[in-house]
């Protein structure tokens, strides 16, 4: 992805996220010469991977296969071994109309991924198949809306209004876009790492290629390891 379209999709990203009244963290708005004059402040921020995401899953076309996302808090994996710690994590994301985050599963994370306002979210839900690589096409798929037991067939799509929820617990393969609109979307989940709990059905990458065409507005977590030499994940 060009720089240029990464700095207009973060803007306009940032005005949809208000028009619900969802405010980010002061961090958010500092500039990459911001970040660097308060590195050693940040290391929190860098080593759980706070702050600006956005991704075309290395495919080059964000519009159709694409994602915005912003991690606003983040535990540190190593903790959940101890079972005591700051063990959670939380994202504000968009789905844009018909643009598709797709098919994967998480290893270790639970989410809760709740429709915040704006068009209808719908997913397509399979569960394993047993080898944590393949999608089982014939079992019923069990998850929870806001507590209340849904069971679907197979590839199901499951749709959620604003105010829904859903729990999806490791295993759940699932592939989610915007119906009808532009989706503002929480996730409220176990501690996650981006770069070592996602499994793509397809072979794509997680995070986008970035051309300077231009300077970024701001940091990327994409960007930390360039910038500062931490690889932005679970923490410590």
């Amino acid at each position: 992805m060009k720089r240029s379209r990464v700095n207009e999709i973060i803007s306009e990203a940032d005005e949809f996220i208000r028009s619900f009244g969802y405010i980010l963290p002061p961090f958010a708005y500092w500039t990459p010469s911001e970040m660097k004059d308060k590195q050693d402040q940040i290391d929190n921020i860098l080593r759980s991977g706070l702050g600006w995401d956005v991704t075309d899953y290395g495919q080059g076309d964000f519009d159709a296969l694409g994602l915005f996302l912003f991690t606003v808090r983040n535990g540190d994996a190593a903790d959940l071994g101890k079972g005591r710690g700051m063990l959670y994590a939380e994202k504000i994301m968009i789905s844009r109309h018909d643009q598709i985050s797709p098919m994967h599963r998480h290893a270790i994370k639970a989410e809760d991924i709740i429709n915040r306002g704006g068009a209808t979210l719908a997913l397509q839900l399979y569960n394993d198949d047993g080898t944590n690589e393949g999608i089982d096409t014939s079992g019923d798929v069990e998850v929870f809306t806001d507590g209340i037991r849904r069971v679907l067939p197979a590839g199901g799509i499951l749709e959620l209004s604003p105010g829904e929820s859903v729990t999806l617990l490791p295993g759940n393969w699932h592939k989610f876009w915007g119906e009808g609109g532009d989706v503002l979307i929480g996730e409220v989940s176990t501690v996650n790492d981006d770069r070592t709990d996602n499994t793509f059905l397809d072979p794509i990458g997680r995070f986008s290629e970035i051309e300077e065409d231009v300077d970024p507005i701001h940091l990327l977590v994409s960007d930390y390891e360039k910038w500062f030499g931490i690889a932005g994940g679970s923490g410590y």
